[in-house]
């Protein structure tokens, strides 16, 4: 499994880089191999109001339908319009098939979560 030293990840497998006052949030390469193939990826809309913790979308697989929790509050500045049609890109690259840009409210949130060594060793305990 990969995952990148200079982004912070929640417990719910999702990771944040913060470029800026913008964060951009994705899923981990643990969550896209536990999920299996995804079919679908929805969105919020840009303009909406994100809270860290809360959900903020959904990832549909040939599995499960899993919900996606935001790792910072703030507003949705664009969304990756391209996984409506190809959402096989997550599981393809992870990192690089980012789902959506926030402006941060609080960039001392990201202090919150863990590194990728801390993660790492999350994602290990539970196999």
């Amino acid at each position: 499994m990969n995952y990148p030293s200079e982004l912070k990840y929640t417990k719910d497998d999702e990771w944040l880089k913060i470029e800026g006052d913008t964060g951009v949030v994705g899923i981990t390469d643990y969550a896209q191999n536990a999920l299996g193939d995804i079919v679908f990826v929805e969105l919020p809309k840009v303009g909406a109001e994100i809270t860290a913790g809360k959900p903020f979308g959904t990832v549909e697989s040939v599995k499960a339908v899993s919900e996606l929790f935001a790792p910072a509050s703030g507003t949705v500045a664009a969304i990756n319009e391209e996984l409506a049609n190809t959402p096989e890109k997550v599981n393809q690259d992870p990192y690089g098939a980012w789902m959506i840009k926030i402006k941060l409210k609080d960039k001392g949130e990201a202090g919150k979560l863990m590194s990728s060594a801390d993660y790492e060793k999350y994602a290990a305990e539970r196999g």
